[in-house]
């Protein structure tokens, strides 16, 4: 048995151990690992540290519950989803608080990020009873072809910090939609949610060893160690580029199917025409949604000259009139970034684009004091070869540069390996399908900041990733394709 934990705000426990076929356990080895709150570096929890030998353990629970949960009705999986959707949808403030606590993110941002988790949950609930196939009549004559969609078996599933319940539903949803069963292995400054998640699932009837969660301090073993196992079929990872390539090669040994969420460099496209108030609402969302801490979050941005002091002024005020502080605290709207490693690369990012030339119109120094905070901050006169343009900041940053015409803004979009997401501020639905279809990225906003839409396919192009979640497409992800034929 393992022992829960209280966290200031939350009326329930929040459970603190491994997650292995039903049971709450603590790791194999008794370590733990903390969790801290980015507020100001306290420890907010301790939590158990899996090991090789757990998440070998937690795979042979996930292959025991396979079979029968794969013949389980599309109805009852469909119902269980549905249930969890309620559960989280009426414990939604204290699923925002425990995020807000151990991710940093103000409440705000941590309410909404719970809307969109738990929609992957009710649409999903629909996509599990409309898993299609196919009968018909084989060309020549004589036999018949039937195609049926079967579980793909046992999933791996790695999840990061940055949205730690959206990423992990975005993934259990079409996972338990389609009968699979799942091993978790959530970021470590962020496990609370997935335990508390995986809680809620038991509650909505969920079978044991169904799901899995295994938190950890030794990534990179736990999950080496759950590829090469020869029962697990899929790998989804939601992280960097540079992690993906490397699961991308270890899960070539295996060959297992493989889906990829990495990373961005989003531009944000404002042209000549465009309703200015408009693109600095959409700025507002693109940029500082979750701080700036998320793949989807526009990096770069690009204004024809004529208007980029306008936009520049407007957007400086709108972000230096945000109020910083803990989460939690009531009109806090930026919230500190997760941890140390990710403050002191935003500084770093910002120091260097200011050498190379840059300007700073708000914001820019990094504060004294406890917490990982980092002002909102805007740069203009941005070299094209800087920092702030080649690296994803994943902080509340917004570099702008200017562009001539259509030919050179996609000229400056496109010149990057990563291609998630793009935004298009125009006033001419042609002008910006035109820029739309021409932009090298797997998706694409006109006159709007956020395109996440649990209905729609997420997923990039490039090296932002393979595959997709969300929409119909993301159940087809957890899915295999079979064919029988017999003569009739």
């Amino acid at each position: 048995m393992t022992s829960d934990v209280r966290i200031p705000g939350l009326e329930s426990p929040v459970p603190t151990g491994l997650l292995i076929g039903g049971q709450w356990r603590p790791s194999s080895s008794g370590a733990v690992f903390d969790v801290l709150d980015p507020a100001d570096g306290t420890v907010l929890a301790q939590v158990a540290d899996g090991t090789t030998d757990d998440v070998t353990a937690a795979v042979d629970a996930a292959a025991a519950a396979l079979p029968g949960f794969a013949a389980t009705p599309p109805r009852k999986r469909s119902e269980m989803l549905r249930k969890a959707f309620e559960i989280m949808t009426a414990r939604a403030e204290e699923f925002a608080l425990l995020m807000t606590r151990e991710n940093g993110k103000a409440l705000p941002d941590a309410r909404a990020e719970l809307t969109y988790a738990a929609e992957f949950f009710r649409w999903f609930a629909e996509e599990a009873v409309r898993i299609d196939g196919d009968y018909r009549v084989a060309p020549a004559g004589g036999t018949r072809t039937v195609v049926t969609h079967q579980p793909v078996g046992v999933c791996l599933l790695v999840t990061p910090w940055n949205f730690p319940a959206a990423m992990l539903t975005r993934k259990l949803g079409p996972a338990i939609a389609a009968g699979c069963t799942s091993v978790v292995k959530p970021a470590e400054d962020t496990p609370l949610t997935a335990l508390l998640l995986a809680q809620v699932l038991a509650e909505a009837g969920v079978p044991d060893g169904v799901v899995n969660i295994v938190p950890t301090m030794n990534a990179k073993d736990v999950v080496a160690t759950a590829m090469a196992d020869p029962r697990t079929r899929k790998i989804s990872f939601t992280g960097s580029t540079e992690v993906g390539k490397i699961l991308l090669k270890q899960a070539a040994d295996q060959v297992l199917v493989s889906s990829m969420e990495l990373g961005g460099n989003a531009p944000f496209l404002v042209c000549d025409d465009a309703d200015l108030d408009a693109a600095v609402d959409g700025a507002m969302l693109a940029k500082m949604r979750n701080g700036g801490e998320a793949c989807t979050a526009a990096n770069r941005f690009y204004v024809q000259s004529s208007v980029a002091a306008a936009f520049s002024e407007k957007l400086a005020a709108r972000m230096g009139a945000m109020t910083v502080g803990r989460g939690s605290d009531e009109g806090v709207t930026l919230g500190p970034l997760v941890n140390e490693e990710t403050v002191a690369k935003v500084d770093r990012i910002v120091r260097s684009t200011v050498e190379a030339g840059a300007r700073t119109v708000t914001g820019g120094t990094r504060p004294e004091g406890p917490g990982y905070f980092y002002p909102p901050t805007v740069l203009v006169d941005v070299p094209a070869d800087s920092a702030a343009m080649r690296e994803e900041t994943f902080g509340p940053v917004a570099p702008i540069a200017t562009f001539s015409d259509d030919a050179e803004a996609l000229e400056l979009a496109n010149s990057t390996p990563f291609g998630l997401v793009a935004y298009v501020y125009t006033g001419d639905l042609a002008r910006g399908l035109r820029l739309a279809e021409a932009l090298e990225s797997g998706m694409v906003g006109i006159n709007r900041g956020v395109v996440s839409d649990p209905a729609a396919p997420f997923g990039g192009v490039k090296q932002s990733g393979l595959g997709r979640e969300g929409g119909h497409e993301g159940i087809g992800e957890y899915l295999t394709t079979k064919y029988v034929s017999f003569p009739l």
